[in-house]
């Protein structure tokens, strides 16, 4: 790549539920890069007026609690309506999309710039996201791990299992990088740290 947009490389970022993925941004972020979390992105939309009296108009009043949406009661809801799940899309979506290109437009203006700019996206390849990247990477883990990990999460992983997401395994394939997390942190920083060289070159 050439011109103004090859700056700062933009990276995309996913893995399943308990593989890693948030870990994997702390540490790019520890590295250098600039990083963003969808799920924070959502998270803050939740707690947002106008997004509240949406979602409270069409799921019903019972999703919000002590001032923001809940997002297990919403997903419990969405997950079992397709129509319901694809306008809850389509609400949030614009928004977060709005959002990340106003980050990745600051990332692109700092001074000195940022080595790469990477977003967290559970949803990339299923969303159809993975085009809007220069490069994607796949964090992975060894199921057993992943549901050890995951068990204190309650809502959340009912939430990806109800979903639509793709396997481990698919992801990883179509991913441009696929990093294994079944060692330590200190293993994973070391695995990103030649991902990040590689997308340096």
């Amino acid at each position: 790549m050439s011109g103004p947009a090859a700056r700062v490389p933009f990276v995309g970022l996913t893995g399943g539920l308990g593989a890693g993925k948030s870990t994997a941004l702390a540490i790019f972020e520890e590295l250098g890069a600039a990083t963003l979390s969808t799920d924070a992105v959502v998270h803050d939309l939740y707690g947002s007026d106008h997004i509240i009296s949406a979602v409270a108009e069409r799921l019903g009043a019972d999703v919000v609690r002590d001032g923001r949406v809940d997002r297990g009661a919403v997903a419990r809801k969405v997950f079992a309506v397709a129509d319901d799940r694809e306008w809850l899309e389509g609400l949030l979506w614009p928004q977060v999309g709005e959002r990340m290109l106003a980050w990745r437009a600051e990332a692109e203006a700092a001074e000195p710039p940022p080595p790469i700019a990477v977003v967290e996206t559970p949803l990339l390849f299923e969303a159809g996201l993975d085009a809007a990247y220069d490069h994607t990477i796949a964090v992975t883990a060894d199921e057993d791990l992943r549901a050890e990990r995951a068990g204190a999460r309650g809502h959340e992983a009912v939430a990806e299992r109800a979903g639509r997401q793709l396997s481990q395994e698919e992801k990883a394939e179509r991913a441009d990088f696929h990093v294994r997390n079944d060692g330590t942190r200190d293993e994973l920083k070391a695995e990103l740290s030649h991902v990040l060289a590689s997308i340096r070159g």
